[in-house]
């Protein structure tokens, strides 16, 4: 079986998808290969208007600090121009009200500066910045239909058309729904091993008209539970076009209905802290409620494939979907972007060498984002799953680390920047850490909640 693949000079490479991830690969394929096709099956708008392909372009996206670094990295400028759109900007220590464990935590700078923006508003942005990108063409309304391939090298796309598309290279953007175990399959190639954590959110989402002093002392608002005792979740963050999205939900079925406006206030008010509801009642709405549910975290270990095809990788949710909760899965897809690129210069081939080093430095992007994820949701007995070993144990110390950044800068502005991908955790791990959050913890407001 020969694994090799054509060069990428003068070659085409071939993005399943023109959501975030699509983006992201098709900005640096486009300084490797001769052509570059982003293929989606959605009509894209041409304004900043959800699609049926983005199941979340109702609801909150918010970049982590490493994802918006990373988008700052592919396309130059772009921050600037989200705010010239009229995302706005936010220091999430001092500009948002955050309420978790009994409390508000006191306000204290991160370092941080985060954007809020519509989810279409990023990827209208990003998507105008890639079609503008020599040699790039991006052709909406076309669904993919299977792999082409031999020999254990995949050689170009089936369309459901019947056309094959030749290319050195596909990279799978397609999202959660991604159905290349299928394709690949019927080349001959192994599918990975999946994990599943199920966790039944959802949530509803829905926009307000938003004016100067809406809130007195903040920018966003947003309410966690504690885990497992209560399960509900809120949040308000000020948008483009003078705009608050709201969002009520909760895991394991513990959402408001779509379609009922009552529903969503008394979920609002529900809440431990008044802050979003306070908005719901004086701010008037400008659309309808829209909800969006979410089973389970998914993950496709393509790193423990013995072996793999040349000229196909996945990218995104097409191998890690989170708990939307979390804010997680943009930022991965961006930094997974820039696996694929450094990985390309290494290697100068989309062999099977590379797919191999790809998903080993994919998997380490994950492993941080995915423990919080698992962390977070196995705190509910009802999640249903292989439980990680020792997860009571680290699920006791994170709540204790919050309960000290309730009360501690230093212990805040640390956990944020874990949190936010941009310092490995292991500092949270290291003795005089550990200390100083078992002592502190115990003087947080919120100290005697479970």
């Amino acid at each position: 079986m020969t694994e090799s693949a054509p060069s990428m000079s003068a070659s085409t490479a071939v993005v399943i998808g023109a959501g975030i991830a699509g983006l992201c690969a098709a900005r640096v394929l486009a300084d490797r290969y001769a052509r570059v096709v982003v293929l989606d099956r959605d009509q894209l708008p041409p304004s900043a208007a959800p699609r049926r392909g983005v199941p979340q372009g109702n609801h909150g996206a918010v970049l982590l600090a490493a994802g918006q670094r990373a988008l700052g990295e592919l396309f130059e400028g772009l921050v600037d121009e989200l705010v010239g759109a009229g995302a706005v900007p936010f220091e999430p220590g001092t500009e948002m009200i955050f309420y978790r464990y009994g409390g508000v935590w006191a306000k204290s700078p991160t370092g941080i500066t985060l954007m809020s923006f519509s989810r279409p508003l990023l990827e209208h942005t990003v998507r105008g910045r890639v079609s503008a990108l020599p040699g790039v063409e991006i052709r909406a309304g076309v669904a993919v239909a299977g792999l082409a391939g031999a020999d254990g090298v995949v050689t170009g796309v089936v369309l459901d058309s019947g056309e094959t598309l030749p290319c050195a290279l596909v990279v799978d953007c397609s999202g959660r729904g991604s159905r290349s175990d299928r394709w690949l399959a019927e080349l001959g190639h192994a599918a990975p091993a999946v994990t599943e954590i199920k966790i039944g959110v959802g949530y509803t989402t829905r926009l307000f008209q938003r004016k100067p002093g809406d809130l007195s002392d903040a920018t966003a608002v947003f309410v966690l539970p504690a885990a497992p005792r209560e399960t509900r979740v809120g949040l308000a963050l000020p948008i483009e076009d003078d705009r608050w999205l709201i969002s009520m939900g909760g895991w394991h079925g513990d959402f408001p209905a779509p379609g009922d406006p009552d529903a969503f206030a008394a979920h609002a008010r529900s809440l431990p802290h008044p802050g979003i509801a306070q908005l719901i009642d004086k701010c008037e709405p400008v659309t309808e409620a829209v909800s969006f549910t979410f089973p389970s975290n998914r993950r496709r270990h393509f790193e423990n494939l013995p072996a793999h095809p040349a000229g196909y990788l996945a990218l995104g949710d097409a191998i890690c979907s989170f708990n939307p909760i979390y804010g997680q899965g943009m930022t991965c897809a961006a930094l997974e972007a820039q696996a694929l690129a450094r990985q390309l210069d290494a290697h100068g081939l989309a062999d099977a060498a590379l797919a191999a080093d790809y998903y080993q430095e994919a998997a380490h992007i994950l492993t941080t984002p995915w423990g919080f994820a698992a962390g977070g949701d196995f705190a509910y007995p009802q999640t249903q799953g292989e439980r990680p070993r020792g997860i009571a144990l680290r699920n006791r110390y994170s709540r204790r680390i919050q309960l000290a950044a309730q009360v501690d800068p230093e212990v805040r502005r640390i956990f944020t920047a874990v949190q936010h991908l941009l310092t490995p955790p292991g500092v949270l791990r290291k003795p005089a850490m550990v200390l100083r959050v078992l002592r502190l913890s115990r003087r947080a407001p919120g100290a005697r909640t479970r």
